[in-house]
C-alpha cells in the first residue's frame, strides 16, 4: 500500500512540476539512424557512430514544484567526441513530436556545421562572430557560447533550408525557459544574453561572471555541451565516457543502448589509522531457529546493480583487488604446438592504417596461415552432417539453374550447322547483285561463369556465444560454409573457404579450410568441422590477405564475402575508432583491386557502423542467427547475377 501512494505521489507532484510533455516525447532510438544518416549527409565524420547521452547536474535554478519532486536535477545534451555523437536518450521539452524530432535534427546539422568547411566561408563565419568583451568573463560558460554561435552560423549558411526550423524551435525552447521576472538580475542579465545568441548567433561577444550565490543559468538545448571530443577519463582498455558503461551487462529486456553513464577514475586512498577505541561488547543470550537460506557472496551478481546504476550521475570505477573472472578482460594464452594448426610459412607481413596519424605502417602486422594438422581427429574426413543434406539438396536444385548452358549463336564463319536464315539472306543478296556474306554457320557455345569467391568467416571468441539452446555462433558458421560449398558445387564456380582470428598486430591467424584449387570433397568438410573460436578480430589484416589471395585468380570478377559477429577488436589498440578506420581502409583497397567485399552479419548494431565500412549497398543484417546457413548462398547467387 505504501509503494502504491508513493507511486501516485511521484506522478502527480512530477506532473504538477512541468517543464515535460511526455505525450510528445521523442525517443533517440526512433530517430537513431535518421539523424545518422542526416549528419553524415551534412559532411559530418561518417566514422562517428550516433548513441545515447548522459544526463548531467546542471545546478540551475528549479521551482519549489521541481524541488520537491526531485525533478531536473540533471539534463541530458547533445555532445561530440572523438569517436562518437552524443544526443539525448529522450527529448519530451517540447509540446509536439515534431518539435522534439526536429531538436535531434537540427543537433545533428550542429555537429556537422562544427567541422571546418570552405577557408573563405569559414572566414565569413568569424568575421560574423562578436569580439570578446574586455570586461572580465565566465571562461567555461563563454567558450561554450562561441563555439555553439559558430557552429549555427555556419549551420545556417551552408543550408539554409534549415533556418524556418530553426527558428520554429527557438521560438519553442524560449517558451520553455525560466522567465526573466522569476530570476536574480545577474541571473536574468545573463538569460538575456543567451536569448539575444539564440535570436541572433553570433551577436554575444561573451558572458560575465555570476555572483557567487546566483545559479547557474539552465541549459541550452538547442546546443552542444562539448565540442572539444575530448575523451572522458577512464582506465585503458575500457572505453571511454558512455561507452564504457554500455558495455556491461543488463538485464533482460533492459534498453541498455540508450543508457550511458561518464565515467570517473578514482584511486584507492591510502589507508589511515584512526583512533582506538576500547569498549566492552556485552554478552546477550538470545534463541534462534536455523532456517537453510542461501547466502549470497562477493560474486554473485547483484539484481538490484542495474537500476542502481541507471540512476547515478558518474560511475566511479576502480581496481579492487578482487579476481572476478566475468569483469576482467585478459589476454588468451596460444596452444601448444602439438595442439596447434600447422603453420604454413614463416608469417606474411602486412601494413596497417593509423587514423590518428593518416598514415600506412608498413609491415605493421604479421599474418600465419595455418591449416589443421594432419593427426588432429577432428580434421578428419567426414560426411555432410545429416541435419544438413535437406537443405543442401534443396540450394542444388536452386543452384543448378545459375549452371551455364549452351547456345546456338548465328552468323558465324565457321561451324556445325548451316544458318537457314543466313544461307536465305545471302542467296537473295546474289540474286539482286549484292555481295553476300560468308557468315553461314551456326556455332554451339557453351557458356561459362567467369568469376571466383573468397568466404572469410570471423573465428574469433565471440562467436562462442550461444544463440539458442542447442547452438553456438561458430555451430552457425560452420554450417553456413558446409552449405555454401554445396550450393556452389552446382555452379562449378571457383571458390575457397578461409578464416581468421588474431592475437595482437603479432599473430594475425588465417585458416586455409579450402583453396581455390582443392575440390569440396569430405577433406575439406572435415576441416571445416575442426574449427573453433579463439581469440579476437582483426578484420583489416584478413581483408588485406584475403585480397591477395583473390588478385592470384584470373577470373573476371571477384567476390570476398565476409562473415561476422560483431565489431573489429584486438587486445592492443585495434578497438574502436582505430579497428573501424583500418577496415575500411582495406574494403577500399580491396576494391581498387577490383574485388567485391561483401559483408554478412549477425551483429543487430551493424546497421550502425557498417555502412561507414562497407558503403550502404555492401552489407547485409541478419536479425536471425539461424537464418545465416540458408541465406548465405542466397546472398551469393544475388551478387553473381
Amino acid at each position: 500500500m505504501e509503494e502504491h501512494v508513493g507511486l501516485l505521489w511521484h506522478r502527480l507532484i512530477t506532473r504538477a512540476a512541468g517543464g515535460h510533455f511526455p505525450k510528445a516525447a521523442v525517443r533517440l532510438k526512433e530517430v537513431e539512424k535518421v539523424a545518422g544518416v542526416f549528419f553524415r549527409a551534412l559532411g559530418g565524420d561518417p566514422g562517428l557512430r550516433v548513441a545515447a547521452a548522459t544526463a548531467d547536474a546542471h545546478g540551475a535554478r528549479r521551482s519549489l514544484l521541481q524541488r520537491i519532486a526531485g525533478a531536473d536535477e540533471r539534463i541530458a545534451r547533445g555532445r561530440m567526441d572523438v569517436a562518437t555523437l552524443r544526443l539525448p536518450p529522450e527529448i519530451d521539452a517540447l509540446p509536439e513530436p515534431g518539435l522534439n524530432r526536429d531538436l535531434y535534427l537540427w543537433l545533428a546539422a550542429l555537429a556537422a556545421g562544427h567541422a571546418a568547411g570552405d577557408a573563405d566561408a569559414d572566414a565569413a563565419t568569424n568575421a560574423a562572430l562578436a569580439p570578446l568583451p574586455i570586461d572580465a568573463l565566465d571562461a567555461a560558460a563563454t567558450r561554450e557560447l562561441r563555439e555553439n554561435q559558430r557552429a549555427t552560423l555556419r549551420a545556417l549558411q551552408r543550408w539554409p533550408g534549415i533556418e524556418t526550423r530553426y527558428r520554429r524551435l527557438v521560438e519553442a525552447v524560449i517558451a520553455q525557459r525560466p522567465r526573466l521576472d522569476k530570476l536574480q538580475p545577474a541571473e536574468a542579465a545573463r538569460e538575456r544574453l543567451l536569448r539575444q545568441a539564440l535570436h541572433a548567433p553570433g551577436s554575444v561577444g561573451g558572458l560575465p561572471p555570476l555572483p557567487p550565490k546566483a545559479k547557474p543559468t539552465q541549459p541550452v538545448l538547442l546546443w552542444l555541451s562539448d565540442f572539444r571530443g575530448a575523451r572522458h577519463g577512464g582506465f585503458t582498455g575500457m572505453g571511454s565516457g558512455a561507452e564504457a558503461a554500455e558495455a556491461g551487462n543488463s538485464k533482460p529486456g533492459r534498453d541498455s543502448s540508450q543508457q550511458a553513464h561518464r565515467v570517473e577514475r578514482q584511486e584507492n586512498a591510502p589507508e589511515k589509522h584512526g583512533m582506538i577505541i576500547p569498549f566492552r561488547a556485552e554478552s546477550l543470550l538470545s534463541v534462534a531457529e536455523f532456517i537453510k537460506v542461501k547466502r549470497s557472496t562477493d560474486d554473485d551478481p547483484d539484481d538490484n546493480a542495474a537500476d542502481a546504476a541507471a540512476n547515478l550521475e558518474q560511475l566511479a570505477i576502480t581496481r579492487d583487488g578482487e579476481r572476478v573472472a566475468s569483469k576482467v578482460r585478459f589476454d588468451l594464452d596460444l596452444p601448444s604446438a602439438a595442439e596447434d594448426d600447422v603453420v604454413l610459412g614463416e608469417g606474411i607481413p602486412l601494413p596497417e592504417w593509423d587514423y590518428r596519424k593518416s598514415l600506412l605502417r608498413e609491415d605493421h602486422v604479421r599474418l600465419l596461415e595455418l591449416t589443421p594438422a594432419a593427426h588432429d581427429p577432428r580434421a578428419a574426413p567426414c560426411p555432410l552432417p545429416e541435419h544438413l543434406r535437406r537443405t543442401a539438396r534443396k540450394l542444388h536444385r536452386q543452384f543448378a539453374a545459375l549452371t551455364p548452358g549452351r547456345r546456338w549463336l548465328k552468323a558465324q564463319t565457321d561451324g556445325s550447322e548451316l544458318d537457314v536464315d543466313a544461307v536465305v539472306r545471302a542467296a537473295t543478296d546474289r540474286a539482286i547483285g549484292h555481295h553476300p556474306s560468308d557468315q553461314l554457320y551456326l556455332s554451339l557455345e557453351k557458356r561459362e561463369r567467369d568469376l571466383a569467391c573468397l568466404a572469410l568467416a570471423d573465428l574469433s571468441l565471440s562467436t562462442d556465444t550461444w544463440i539458442s539452446s542447442e547452438a553456438r555462433v561458430i555451430d552457425v558458421i560452420r554450417d553456413s560454409l558446409l552449405l555454401f560449398g554445396e550450393a556452389l558445387l552446382a555452379t562449378g564456380d571457383r571458390f575457397a573457404l578461409c578464416g581468421f582470428s588474431s592475437v595482437k598486430r603479432s599473430n594475425v591467424r588465417f585458416h586455409r579450410l579450402k583453396d581455390f584449387d582443392q575440390r569440396f570433397d569430405d577433406r575439406a568438410r572435415g576441416r571445416i568441422m575442426a574449427i573453433k573460436p579463439g581469440y579476437y578480430t582483426r578484420l583489416g589484416a584478413a581483408i588485406r590477405h584475403a585480397t591477395q589471395v583473390l588478385e592470384k585468380e584470373s577470373a573476371a570478377r571477384r567476390i570476398l564475402l565476409i562473415l561476422s559477429d560483431g565489431k573489429p577488436n584486438d587486445l592492443d589498440l585495434y578497438d574502436g575508432r582505430y579497428g573501424i578506420e583500418d577496415t575500411r581502409v582495406a574494403v577500399v583497397e580491396a576494391r581498387n583491386r577490383g574485388v567485391v567485399p561483401f559483408c554478412v552479419t549477425i551483429d543487430r548494431e551493424g546497421a550502425s557502423y557498417l555502412p561507414h565500412l562497407f558503403g550502404p549497398a555492401g552489407f547485409a543484417v541478419i536479425r536471425q542467427p539461424d537464418e545465416l546457413p540458408a541465406r548465405l548462398p542466397m546472398f551469393y547467387a544475388q551478387l553473381t547475377r
